[in-house]
């Protein structure tokens, strides 16, 4: 526990402020859940924030649920309402900033699944709801049954998956003013790491100039360059390496410049842009 609150503390003490989670970190796929170490990063984060009193505070805590394997699926109204208190009470905590479905439930009809939602911020276990992996209509479809605007959208962003500056995902978060969370904004570690060939070798190439220039890693380059859209991207860090979490958090140094976010967009995309 001691590791996990240093790295907690670390991302708060540079500006990390959101904390975000959920109840199948953990999970090995050993057997059914909740078997299999499912909810074991919500357990470990809650005896942090048990141990250390005013952590809470510091941050904006998020988790998800809505993946129940082997379903895998499941946004009924039962099954949400009871993995958000199962949440609560991993996570030691009497209300989730952000609770967040993670997957998009295909049997469950969107008016269901909003007053679901609804329920849990009227009695407060929520005090914000938002989607993850959600498609521009099925995030529509939601809303319009909800009583609670969406705070969040969490799709996967980074130079090598661009579907969200494609496909509509942040041209409806600017229009409706909804925040997008990227996750794996360093494409899983694969622009990370240093045999990089293809198209994550070409991103690699300009991240490496630029954070020369610049003076920082690579990894803060391609954290400010997913911030730099204007629908206000937060990028979501998944390391477990404190210097590494010092290096990201100097992505808010870096002021891209239009020329220098497109080569690393063309760069990402294999091709000129059209």
């Amino acid at each position: 526990m001691a590791t996990a609150r240093e790295k907690i503390e670390t991302a708060l003490e540079v500006g990390m402020t959101l904390i975000d989670t959920a109840d199948i970190y953990g999970y090995d796929g050993s057997m059914p859940a909740p078997g299999g170490g499912f909810g074991e990063a919500e357990e470990l984060l809650g005896q942090v924030l048990d141990a250390t009193p005013g952590l809470r505070e510091r941050m904006v805590l998020a988790t998800k649920g809505g993946i129940t394997p082997p379903v895998p699926y499941d946004s009924s109204a039962g099954y949400l309402r009871d993995t958000c208190e199962a949440s609560l009470r991993r996570l030691r905590v009497d209300t989730i900033d952000l609770y967040q479905i993670h997957r998009p439930d295909l049997l469950a009809h969107p008016a269901d699944v909003a007053d679901t939602l609804d329920e849990l911020v009227a009695s407060g276990k929520a005090r914000a709801i938002g989607v993850s992996n959600f498609t521009v209509a099925q995030t529509r479809s939601l809303q319009a049954h909800l009583t609670t605007p969406l705070t969040s959208t969490q799709p996967e962003f980074s130079p090598l998956a661009l579907d969200p500056i494609l496909d509509g995902t942040f041209d409806l978060a600017m229009e409706t003013g909804t925040v997008p969370l990227a996750w794996s904004p360093l494409a899983g570690g694969r622009l990370a790491g240093e045999a990089n060939t293809g198209r994550a070798g070409d991103v690699a190439e300009v991240c490496d100039r630029l954070a020369a220039d610049f003076g920082v890693s690579r990894s803060a380059i391609l954290l400010a360059w997913t911030m730099r859209h204007p629908s206000g991207v937060v990028p979501i860090v998944g390391t477990q390496q404190l210097n590494r979490i010092r290096e990201c958090a100097r992505a808010i140094e870096v002021d891209l410049t239009p020329t220098q976010w497109y080569e690393i967009l063309v760069a990402g995309r294999g091709e000129p842009m059209p």
